[in-house]
């Protein structure tokens, strides 16, 4: 699948099992466009508990699937397993592309006939690592879809809002997931850790596009115990990087952990809008035997996570859908606050207010010139000074506070760049 989209959707890892979610990204060429999903191995499942779900998830691509693509081991040659999966395909009537991966050599090439007799005619020869073999398999894959699909110019509006679902484990991003899909589109079960790849789904919101990207949960890095969780936690931070907004979601029930705060430090660093999300108050309810204390966690949110003080923060049940709508419409009004404009007389206007009404202290007298907006999503502002080191910390943010004020984008982070005003020295001729 890594070959194919051309970067790293997949966890790639030598460990039967890795894959459980059915992870899918779409694919264009010149001439058309398609879906393409990877699933989870048939029979080939980590963990026990989990194998219905992962059959489940296998049944729901086969059946949606327009082309299957048949992958076999090349190099290893055919095994029981492949028979297995012949036979769960035979009967179906969903056209099937016979794939032989790992041929990377001449005399690997010369076995591929055996694959021949599973029923599902010649095999497509090719190495995904190596890249052998791509482009005449992306031939085939075009002649195979069907007409509409490969005429049509594919309505994909790459301008999408994307937002990431981030947060700790078993904080209930899978069954947001599920929710905003209504379907079933990735795992969701009690065994933390379940969602390791990130799971890319297309929405739509009152006509307007979103692309939710589903991440595995966080744990302390500490607590990374191998490969594949290892993987998963840079995948999470890939997340939060390629999103517009992210979504931070705590299960209500439990503390602020040191993995939220560290994802919320992450999220300020990347000066990414952050959307503060506390799930399962209707579990809340029925544990606590009573209504849920809005007000006392909304003050504890922000008293555990000074960084985001400034974001909005919802209370929701993504099981049952409570307040989920308000979340989604909220996604918009922070990206419009993205792409504010910063004009800038208005801008040194609230720059010189700044200055009269506080000024950092320190041993040198700081000096403020002037500034202007230099970018977007993030907002982003150069304000050129004396000494930029005189500007850091609570100025920085006192600044920053001010510019959301007056340009109306309360609830995103504006970041500040100082930088020195160099003195312009002529030379005497």
């Amino acid at each position: 699948m890594n070959r194919l989209v051309g970067r790293r959707v997949s966890i790639v890892e030598p460990t039967a099992g890795v894959t459980r979610d059915r992870v899918s990204v779409v694919v264009r060429t010149d001439d058309y466009a398609f879906e393409l999903v990877d699933t989870g191995g048939l029979g080939l499942v980590d963990e026990v508990l989990l194998k219905e779900h992962v059959e489940s998830q296998i049944h729901v691509a086969i059946d949606t699937a327009d082309l299957i693509l048949f992958l076999v081991d090349g190099k290893e040659g055919r095994v029981p397993g492949d028979d297995m999966v012949a036979n769960r395909l035979r009967p179906l009537q969903h056209k099937v592309l016979l794939v032989a991966n790992k041929m990377e050599s001449y005399y690997d090439e010369i076995a591929v006939s055996q694959w021949e007799r599973l029923g599902f005619g010649e095999a497509s020869v090719m190495s995904a690592k190596e890249g052998f073999g791509v482009y005449d398999l992306m031939e085939r894959i075009g002649h195979a879809l069907p007409e509409a699909m490969a005429a049509a110019t594919v309505d994909h509006d790459d301008d999408a809002l994307r937002f990431a679902i981030v947060g700790k484990r078993n904080s209930g991003k899978s069954t947001m997931l599920n929710r905003l899909a209504k379907e079933e589109r990735v795992i969701v079960s009690d065994i933390p850790g379940t969602t390791r790849d990130a799971v890319d789904v297309e929405l739509e919101y009152e006509g307007k596009k979103l692309l939710a990207i589903d991440t595995a949960g966080v744990r302390k890095k500490a607590s990374v115990g191998h490969a594949i969780e290892l993987f998963a936690h840079s995948r999470a931070t890939e997340s939060i990087r390629r999103s517009h907004v992210c979504v931070h979601m705590f299960d209500v029930r439990d503390k602020i952990s040191q993995v939220d705060k560290a994802l919320s430090a992450y999220c300020v660093e990347q000066s990414k809008p952050v959307i503060l999300v506390g799930n399962k108050i209707d579990l809340a309810e029925k544990e606590g035997g009573g209504p849920f204390d809005i007000e006392k966690w909304d003050k504890y949110i922000k008293q555990q996570l000074p960084g985001v003080d400034h974001a909005p923060v919802v209370f929701l049940s993504a099981l049952e859908g409570t307040n989920v709508h308000e979340m989604l419409g909220l996604l918009f009004e922070m990206r419009d606050q993205t792409t504010r404009d910063m004009p800038t007389p208005k801008l040194n206007d609230e720059l010189q207010r700044a200055k009269e009404k506080l000024m950092p202290s320190g041993g040198n007298i700081p000096k403020l010139f002037y500034g202007t907006q230099v970018g977007k999503e993030p907002l982003t502002v150069i304000v050129f000074v004396n000494d930029p080191k005189l500007f850091k910390g609570p100025y920085n943010r006192y600044l920053e506070q001010r510019l959301r004020d007056r340009f109306d984008c309360q609830e995103v982070p504006v970041r500040i760049i100082f930088k020195r005003r160099e003195k312009v020295i002529l030379n005497d001729r």
